[in-house]
């Protein structure tokens, strides 16, 4: 079985796969004072608590990482505890099969390189990858599978935290979807403004993407991912599919390009 982990600057998403499916998946936050051996503490809690696992094995590790102490604290607990496990760490050198056309392609997340094949991958290309994750990350593949450019807004969590602190009769809400538009109380004004507020956002965006990106901008596949993406999909005009393990299949096909 092959372990993918997605750290992110908030969450960290692990998926388990067997063959092409996720088998198993878990969800912890991101935290960069975490060590080597509390990782491997965490990870193998999880492993031997899951019913579906029971002496399963792991014969592949697959990492992506924006935090840059967390990623070594990870290829630091590979070594000590999957000594013998082959494991592929998104980083220069990896191959990849995305050419990069950007200013400096070294400021490119591999995250987001991660998403963009999984995307052409399954869907093929043009498309559009839009990431709701600590930021809302929107990345241009063209229909050669080439990571063309990005647009990069805040994410829903950040703008809830952000308002809350700025408005002294304002709070953090629930983040579901209000009974209508026009709210008839101040927590539902809120969430009509964030769940109505950022589909709005990405279908502006993305509208003006996919008119750059092709001479038709419907043949361009809008694919969503990330957290909170679940929020906002209902209420799009233009996200087309909904891929919650999107970066752990980018991270399956990359390991298998790097491992004969």
């Amino acid at each position: 079985m092959l372990l993918t982990i997605d750290v992110g600057n908030t969450h960290t998403v692990l998926g388990l796969f067997e063959g092409e499916d996720v088998i198993e998946h878990w969800r912890l936050a991101t935290d960069a004072r975490r060590t080597a051996d509390e990782i491997a503490v965490v990870l193998q809690g999880l492993l031997t608590q899951s019913p579906l696992l029971k002496g399963a094995d792991i014969d592949g590790i697959a990492i992506c990482s924006t935090v840059p102490s967390v990623l070594n604290e990870m290829r630091e607990m590979c070594r000590r505890y999957y000594g013998d496990v082959t494991a592929v760490i998104v980083e220069p050198g990896i191959r990849t099969g995305v050419p990069v056309r950007m200013d400096n392609p070294k400021e490119v997340g591999s995250d987001r390189i991660v998403n963009a094949l999984a995307a052409i991958d399954q869907y093929g290309g043009p498309c559009v990858i839009v990431d709701f994750g600590t930021a809302t990350s929107f990345d241009a593949v063209s229909s050669k599978g080439e990571y063309v450019g990005a647009v990069t807004a805040p994410g829903i969590e950040i703008s809830v935290d952000a308002l809350a602190a700025a408005g002294a009769q304002l709070h953090k809400v629930e983040l579901v979807r209000p009974r209508s538009v026009i709210a008839k109380n101040t927590v539902e004004a809120l969430q009509a403004g964030i769940i109505y507020g950022f589909a709005g956002q990405v279908d502006g965006i993305v509208e003006r993407i996919a008119a750059e990106l092709a001479d038709d901008p419907d043949e361009v596949t809008v694919v969503a991912t990330g957290g909170h993406a679940g929020l906002v999909v209902g209420e799009s005009r233009s996200i087309d599919v909904h891929e919650p393990w999107l970066t752990l299949i980018g991270l399956r096909l990359i390991y298998h390009r790097n491992v004969a």
